[in-house]
């Protein structure tokens, strides 16, 4: 079979899902890693059996075909544009960029070069919710009119011993867990229309409740709870609140409703889960799972369908043209809440190709 061989510029914490998990995709050949960090590249090098190289002399690897940048946010494009610079392939932890702008010139490089961009999140491509998805194509449950999604929790501080950067230009819950919820939304429904978003910042400071830190207080520079209306051009229309304000509550994560019953979709942030429906006033019944990938943590399907895509010259799914667009909707709620207006959507994306459902593991077909 053939491989495409993969370079890793950031080897922090989340370097380690997609390590892990590389070796059950044998279109992905994992070859080196690099960190601003030597120590930390070494580190994950010893690990996981690859090379550990600076950043230029990673960038200037002939073998290496596409760089999957794991920086933090704020880096993404311009680690990003240094990828495309050396000619090579970048796949992006999420979001693609803080803004439409600079998202705009990555997108341009990337095109001027005839390279690919793909980005996180993948989480869509898991079992759950691409049986989700067969569900809406087959109309199971009628056309989908309308919909909730909730994210909220009472901060990553509660967890995190350096939540400082959440709270930063490029954090906040609409930036840093929005991406999983309109992704997951877009593969069911399609491209999203116009939005309407209202936010606010409830504390001006928050405390590190774990770790080494514990105590300390910092500053908080972002908005913090987001509620959204969302029109889709399918006609749907979802409510969406994603929060670091919520100590409690009792929502589910997604809730599609049709003209002849509903959904349940599990947690787009994770790839187990139980889909259910209700037809008609019936009690919610599980749905068999119709698709592979939902038995536990698969952090890198997204990758290894766009090295697929390469070899077989189709597009990806994880694709520059779907981030962009959710990356416009998270800047349009916002942009709505700050100027109390409806904000029409100018860069529209189709939906991505749903799985087949007989695939293997390892699969993502051709």
């Amino acid at each position: 079979m053939k491989s495409i061989n993969i370079g890793v510029i950031g080897c922090g914490n989340i370097s380690d899902v997609y390590l892990k998990t590389a070796s059950q995709f044998p279109v992905l050949n994992m070859l080196a890693v690099a960190d601003i960090n030597p120590a930390a590249a070494e580190a994950k090098a010893k690990t996981y059996g690859l090379k550990a190289l600076s950043v230029d002399k990673l960038l200037a690897s002939s073998q290496i075909d596409i760089v999957l940048n794991l920086t933090t946010p704020q880096y993404h494009v311009q680690v990003g544009l240094d990828i495309l610079a050396a000619n090579k392939h970048v796949y992006s932890e999420k979001p693609l960029a803080l803004n439409m702008a600079e998202a705009l010139k990555f997108a341009a490089a990337a095109k001027a070069k005839n390279l690919r961009i793909g980005c996180a999140p993948d989480t869509f491509l898991s079992g759950a919710h691409q049986t989700a998805r067969k569900i809406v194509d087959n109309a199971t449950v009628g056309n989908i009119i309308a919909g909730t999604a909730f994210m909220m929790c009472p901060g990553h501080e509660k967890w995190h011993p350096n939540p400082d950067f959440y709270y930063q230009a490029g954090g906040g819950p609409l930036l840093d867990m929005g991406p999983y919820y309109i992704t997951a939304l877009i593969n069911m429904l399609g491209p999203v229309d116009s939005v309407v978003g209202m936010a606010k910042a409830t504390y001006a400071q928050r405390s590190i409740k774990s770790g080494d830190r514990e105590g300390e207080s910092f500053e908080v520079n972002v908005d913090t709870h987001f509620s959204a209306i969302m029109q889709f051009a399918s006609g749907a229309t979802i409510t969406m609140t994603q929060s670091f304000d919520v100590h409690k509550h009792e929502h589910t994560h997604i809730e599609l409703y049709g003209t002849d019953g509903s959904i349940l979709v599990p947690d787009p942030n994770q790839f187990e889960g139980v889909v259910k429906t209700s037809i008609g006033s019936d009690d919610w019944q599980e749905v068999k799972q119709t698709h592979i990938y939902g038995d536990g943590n698969y952090r890198i399907l997204g990758l290894a369908d766009m090295a697929q895509a390469i070899i077989s010259d189709r597009p990806h799914r994880a694709s520059l043209e779907l981030s962009l667009h959710v990356l416009e909707v998270m800047q349009a709620i916002q942009t709505s809440a700050d100027e109390h207006k409806t904000i029409q959507l100018k860069h529209q994306c189709q939906r991505p190709s749903a799985l087949d459902d007989g695939l293997k593991l390892g699969q993502l077909g051709e």
